[in-house]
């Protein structure tokens, strides 16, 4: 029986040891490792991230230099309409230089010049001024509108126009082209000429 027990004793004893051994092994190889990735960590020199780093300055990105681009290409073509518009309707120049024109020419025809110089230097004359003007007003809403339409084919490759600058604008070159058309007809008195006198 004393044998027996001595023998147990001895085999659990024996086991013990192992597992201790095995148990030891293990936590040296995880240690070991553990010890190589900070070794490795170290090395690589990674920290980190800051937090405490300063804001960039703030860059305008492509849409808001796209709007700006654009701000200006509509105000060109607005600024083509109400020129066309004012081509049609008469301008303050224009009425300005007809009352100058016939102020002219009643200082410079005699009383005894016939009715038909008198027509044409009181009348005429202030007639072709105002459509010289009405004309030079269509001419440059013409030529605004033009621009505009073809700044995109000059501008940052592949940077659209906004539909409403594209209307604006063709509006602002069919107002200049009717009125550059009106302005020639009144002015070789096509439409609207003076009054036959006999």
């Amino acid at each position: 029986m004393g044998t027996k027990t001595e023998t147990g004793k001895a085999a659990k004893a024996e086991d013990n040891s192992e597992d201790n051994g095995e148990g030891n092994s293990e936590d040296r190889r995880e240690t070991g490792a553990g010890a190589a990735v900070d070794a490795d960590a170290a090395d690589s020199g990674t920290t980190e991230p800051e937090t405490d780093r300063e804001p960039e300055p703030d860059t305008p990105s492509e849409p808001e230099a796209q709007g700006a681009h654009g701000v200006g290409q509509g105000a060109a073509a607005i600024v083509s309409a109400g020129l066309g518009v004012v081509s049609l309707t008469g301008s303050w120049l224009g009425t300005v230089a007809a009352a100058r024109e016939t102020l002219i020419g009643q200082l410079e025809t005699a009383a005894n010049s016939t009715v038909a110089t008198q027509v044409k230097e009181i009348y005429g004359d202030a007639w072709q001024a105002s459509a010289l003007w009405g004309g030079l007003f269509a001419l440059t809403a013409l030529v605004i509108g033009v621009v505009v339409l073809a700044r995109p084919a000059f501008g940052t490759p592949g940077a659209g126009q906004a539909p409403w600058i594209k209307s604006v604008a063709w509006g602002g070159v069919a107002l200049g082209v009717i009125g550059l058309l009106l302005a020639v007809l009144k002015y070789t008195n096509v439409l609207l000429g003076l009054p036959a006198t006999g």
